[in-house]
């Protein structure tokens, strides 16, 4: 699959030199969904305005579909669309007058059939001639991705598509998203929700301090960085662990009911069988016991603290 964003060296550094991108290289592949993954400051948003060129980098290069965002901007910005954190409407136009101005602004012919589609599939058809004060924050947001959309970009980002959203309109949103992606638009989008990430993109970079730490397949990253834990619910708490059992390096469950043991499923043994003999051993009861999988938010942490 061939890179329809590139990203060479970029940095952004401002006058008191505090670096929001250092040297940042990414390969966004055409038909991906994309997550950028980060905790506040990490530079998600710097990075996305200056690949849609509202912000001027200070070194480096952006390629969009060809075209240099700095040499043919025009070219590169017709290719893309933005869906910004804030809602920033006006509250006294239609829907559908919101959308026609928003492809206007490109130069685009007036092809209402196609801004009609867009609103179908964003569930805004029948609220077409509402006025924007009239709709909820969801639906603004949908109005939001309207705009983005209103002059066939093959690029589109969305920076936190869903803050402040309640979890059930979050879900509509990702089902958006899924198809958007099957009408041939790439997407790239920043969030703080790690199920978000994990539910629908097909990639996950994560980015720190201005810097990406790792970008790759999300069911990659998941198999080889992901850990497996046994977690055994004991009859009897425990207040510490015995010393037979050091070498399993266990940690002790909340309020002692548990003792939770990591190992790595692709080595030549777990090493569960031994631990639950030397278990018995140590004169522990067993009172169940259940496996568990790193989540994404795991790894996220984990890899944001060694940075910190």
């Amino acid at each position: 699959m061939s890179s329809i964003v590139s990203v060479l060296s970029l940095r952004k550094a401002y006058a008191d030199g505090f670096e929001a991108l250092k040297s940042v290289n990414l390969e966004i592949e055409e038909g991906e969904i994309l997550a950028l993954l980060g905790p506040n400051g990490a530079g998600k948003t710097t990075l996305i305005s200056t690949i849609c060129g509202i912000t001027v980098p200070t070194s480096g290069a952006v390629v969009v579909g060809g075209f240099d965002t700095q040499a043919d901007f025009r070219g590169a910005r017709n290719l893309i669309g933005l869906v910004p954190q804030e809602i920033n409407l006006e509250p006294f136009e239609t829907v559908m007058n919101t959308v026609r101005f928003s492809r206007g602004l490109f130069g685009k012919p007036r092809n209402d059939a196609y801004l009609e589609n867009i609103l179908k599939k964003l569930s805004l058809h029948d609220k077409k001639d509402s006025k924007i004060m009239m709709l909820s924050g969801g639906m603004k947001r949908r109005v939001l991705i309207a705009k983005a959309l209103s002059h066939e970009p093959r690029v589109l980002f969305l920076d936190e598509p869903t803050a402040g959203v309640d979890v059930e309109l979050r879900k509509d949103m990702w089902n958006v998203v899924a198809d958007l992606k099957a009408d041939g638009v790439t997407i790239i989008l920043t969030t703080h929700y790690i199920e978000e990430a994990e539910a629908i993109a097909d990639r996950v970079g994560i980015i720190s301090k201005g810097e990406i730490l790792l970008i790759q397949d999300k069911a990659e990253m998941m198999a080889q960085m992901g850990k497996k834990q046994l977690v055994v619910d004991l009859a009897v708490p425990v207040i510490e662990i015995p010393a037979a059992l050091a070498a399993y390096s266990l940690e002790i469950g909340p309020e002692g009911a548990s003792l939770i043991y990591t190992y790595d499923t692709k080595g030549e043994r777990t090493g569960i069988t031994t631990l639950l003999n030397d278990l018995q051993k140590a004169g522990l009861q067993m009172a169940d016991m259940q496996t568990r999988q790193s989540s994404l938010e795991d790894i996220f942490v984990g890899l944001v603290k060694e940075t910190a």
